[in-house]
């Protein structure tokens, strides 16, 4: 379930804002017209982004009529501009980005830089599958058997290269015979569990259950719940989640309820750089998301509204964070800065 394909001199997306109803691809063979399906969900998910944008930044480079290094790179960084300023809160995209300039600036020529380019792009996309079944395979290991476990927005095959980071999980779960639910939070504004997630598990034939908001305490209350897993945008190096909003709700009800609440995302969505959850960007995005579905207005016409696309969970509601690298627990600020210099970033 690749959501973003290479096709030679364009790339091919799912048009994730068509689904569940219907299964378009959309073709893009400009970094602007990349650029544009970021910014519109079109595709979404922080590494699916961070896939998107690479390709982009290779599209920038086969299209460019530049004959001398020294333009070309000019060119790249115009792209790499744009590109970054379509969500600002996916640390993937930002990664992803510094990973195809240090490529073209290891090249001395202008073919060479386009081949690298597209060579980069591709393997970042690779690694990424690989990525998600090793974050899946970690996080089996921490769910029991016979689980009910509760999911909030997108973290998907859609969401990434393919497999998915929490629905990696789940996947990996499913598997190894261990699921008996998934409770499925719609995720308001933009629906991306109702459109997306019970879109993936049935997919699958993964037992599912779709569920508003607003729900999830009174199934946690009674008992129906044994985890939850969602994905992350971004993690500060002393763990703080920066996830879909309303995640930091399901975590607040998780440590009334005594349940495990877990964290799946790729290694590279750790930012070191960051310390405090209150220093991660927040995106605000347009009110019609708030006041319309599917086009139709579910609002008074001109209503105001406050639309943040993410909310930032504390380290201390996180029980643990689960990578390709393996699983990271409290206290997170040792944790994290262990695997950071024994790792180190990746490049």
């Amino acid at each position: 379930m690749r959501p973003i394909l290479w096709c030679d001199d364009h790339v091919e997306m799912i048009d994730q804002t068509a689904l569940p109803g219907r299964v378009d691809w959309l073709r893009s063979g400009t970094s602007r017209e990349v650029a544009e399906a970021i910014r519109s969900m079109k595709i979404r998910g922080a590494p699916a982004i961070g896939i998107a944008a690479a390709y982009g930044v290779a599209l920038a480079a086969l299209g460019s009529a530049a004959t001398e290094a020294t333009d070309l790179r000019r060119e790249l960084e115009e792209a790499s501009e744009f590109l970054a300023a379509t969500r600002p809160t996916a640390v993937n995209l930002f990664w992803a980005l510094q990973r195809m300039k240090a490529t073209w600036e290891r090249q001395a020529d202008v073919a060479g830089m386009r081949r690298a380019l597209v060579e980069e792009a591709r393997a970042l996309a690779a690694e990424d599958e690989q990525m998600c079944r090793d974050i899946g395979r970690h996080g089996a290991s921490l769910v029991p058997q016979d689980a009910r476990i509760l999911t909030h927005c997108n973290a998907g095959a859609l969401a990434t290269g393919d497999y998915g980071t929490a629905l990696g999980v789940i996947r990996a779960a499913h598997e190894a015979g261990k699921v008996r639910q998934v409770w499925v939070d719609e995720t308001r504004p933009f629906l991306q569990g109702a459109r997306l997630t019970a879109w993936e598990l049935m997919q699958d034939g993964i037992p599912c259950r779709l569920i508003c908001d607003n729900m999830a305490g009174h199934f946690m209350q009674r008992g129906q719940v044994d985890m939850v897993v969602v994905g992350a945008d971004r993690i500060t190096a002393h763990g703080d989640v920066a996830n879909k909003i309303g995640t930091y709700s399901v975590a607040v009800l998780c440590r009334e309820h005594g349940i495990p609440f877990y964290v799946a995302a790729p290694y590279s969505t750790i930012d070191p750089k960051l310390v405090e959850g209150r220093d991660i960007p927040i995106e605000e995005r347009s009110g019609d998301e708030v006041t319309a579905i599917a086009g139709h207005r579910i609002a008074p016409e001109g209503v105001p509204v406050a639309n943040p696309a993410f909310d930032v969970t504390p380290a201390r509601l996180v029980s643990a964070i689960i990578t390709e690298r393996g699983v990271f627990r409290p206290p997170y600020p040792e944790s994290l800065s262990r695997a950071l210099k024994t790792v180190g970033r990746p490049d």
